[in-house]
C-alpha cells in the first residue's frame, strides 16, 4: 500500500507499520489488515495497553478464551481482534515505533540546541 505524502514511516516490521502525519499530528498504525490514526496520547495509551498483555500467561493458558485478546482502543473505530501470535508482532511494532520517535526527539534536541560560548 503506498503512503500518502503527508505520512512519514516510524517504524516498519513485516507485519505492520507506524507513520507520523504532521498535518494532523498524530500517528497512523497498520496493522492486521488495517490503518488507524491515533491522536499522540492515544497512540501512548495504545502502547500501554499492548504492553500490559501478559504473553506468558496467554500461552500457559489452555482455555479457549486465552487464544485471543480484543483490544479496543480509547476515541478510536478499530478493535483489534489479536491471536498469541499478534500480540507479540503489535507489541514488536509498538516498541520499535517508541524506540524511533524517542531517537529522533534526542536527535532534534541535540541538533537545536543552544550553542554556549
Amino acid at each position: 500500500m503506498p503512503t500518502p505524502p503527508c505520512l512519514h514511516e516510524i517504524f516498519k516490521t513485516a507485519y505492520g507499520a507506524v507513520y507520523q502525519c504532521n498535518r494532523y499530528n498524530c500517528y497512523f498504525v497498520e496493522f492486521a489488515g488495517g490503518i488507524s490514526p491515533f491522536k499522540v496520547a492515544d497512540f501512548k495509551a495504545l502502547k500501554r495497553q499492548v504492553d500490559a498483555i501478559d504473553v506468558s500467561e496467554m500461552a500457559q493458558d489452555t482455555s479457549r478464551a486465552s487464544d485471543v485478546y480484543v483490544l479496543m482502543p480509547a476515541r478510536s473505530e478499530r478493535c483489534f481482534v489479536l491471536g498469541l501470535a499478534d500480540v507479540v508482532r503489535f507489541q514488536e511494532l509498538l516498541h520499535g515505533a517508541k524506540a524511533m520517535i524517542t531517537l529522533n526527539s534526542l536527535l532534534h534536541e541535540c541538533l537545536h540546541a543552544p550553542v554556549l560560548a
